[in-house]
């Protein structure tokens, strides 16, 4: 996940400043993080409230230099050096529900924070697929274009806080890319190993969300050391994900079949689901490099031998919006 491609390497060459990583500490920060650095990047730096200082000593063994902030803090961005690239990747999904609170200030009050502090540099503010309604599963998913209707308190606070950084970033003039993602999965976090861990403990696994995209996020990290250039006035925003719509059943039969066990479900699918088409980005950046097939095939060894995961359901199969 942390390895350039040469189209990595040239965008993040071309890039000729600091980066910035807001959020650093999150599923994804950490592997951008090295990814940029190993890609060439003078300068990465990453920011979060470090509760585990574990996981600051690893960032800074990885090369990231950091700092400990909490972002809601008044006083924390403008402590926080200049830099003329900016991922605001901090944001609240796990455990949104009870803490409403939290949430629509991690992600509508902040990312236009954000904003307004470094309205002199590009921004990548990477969101979620959430925010759209559910999408026929006989289509390619929603398109950037098409009507959003985000479905609970955690949904709803993503898109405010795409409204209000767009707002902000209009007004100020700051060049913003808002990118939509839906569900990067890796070894230790993702529905390929949500799914495939019902397979192996042999449970059922829940069709009602019965069709899914994925990226794998080596994929995610390479489009998103790519996307400076989306960054305008006013703001544009992309979809980022596989192109396949991918059935839920069918990744529980092929992580099923490198395990020996015949899957179980329950439910049946909907003819609904949270589905993106993220060819606005794939016809710009190309294909992803990883397929389902083999992403299914690393789940199923990651799982054989014992290997660690994050320990955070996605939950995807939630079709209330509650996290």
């Amino acid at each position: 996940m942390t390895t350039p491609t040469p189209d990595v390497e040239v965008a993040v060459r071309d890039l000729d400043g600091d980066i910035l990583i807001l959020g650093v500490a999150g599923k994804m920060g950490p592997t951008l993080g090295e990814l940029l650095v190993r890609a060439g990047a003078k300068r990465v730096i990453g920011v979060s409230r470090f509760s585990d200082p574990a996981s600051r000593q690893d960032l800074e063994d990885r090369g990231i230099e950091t700092i400990k902030a909490d972002l809601l803090d008044e006083a924390a961005l403008p402590d926080l050096p200049d830099a003329p690239y900016v991922y605001q990747m901090a944001g609240h999904k796990f455990g949104s529900t009870g803490n409403e609170p939290l949430t629509w200030a991690m992600n509508t009050l902040l990312p236009a924070q954000v904003v307004s502090r470094y309205r002199d540099s590009k921004i990548v503010y990477v969101s979620s697929g959430n925010v759209y309604k559910f999408a026929s599963t006989d289509g390619r998913g929603a398109t950037e274009t098409d009507e959003v209707e985000p479905i609970g308190e955690y949904a709803q606070s993503r898109l405010g806080g795409e409204r209000v950084a767009a707002h902000m970033a209009d007004r100020l003039g700051t060049d913003l890319a808002i990118i939509r993602l839906f569900y990067a999965t890796e070894l230790r976090y993702g529905i390929v190993l949500d799914v495939g861990q019902k397979v192996a403990a042999e449970e059922p696994v829940d069709l009602t969300m019965g069709y899914v995209n994925q990226i794998w996020q080596g994929d995610a990290n390479g489009y998103l050391c790519r996307s400076f250039p989306f960054c305008s006035s006013p703001t544009k925003t992309l979809n980022m994900t596989g192109r396949e719509v991918l059935s839920v059943r069918s990744i529980a039969e092929a992580i099923g079949d490198k395990l020996g066990i015949e899957p179980t479900f329950m439910g049946e699918e909907a003819p609904t689901a949270l589905l993106g088409d993220a060819s606005g980005m794939l016809d710009t950046l190309g294909e992803p490099h990883i397929g389902i097939d083999q992403i299914t095939t690393w789940v199923a060894g990651w799982l054989e031998a014992g290997g660690r995961t994050l320990g955070k359901p996605t939950k995807f199969e939630s079709r209330t919006g509650k996290f």
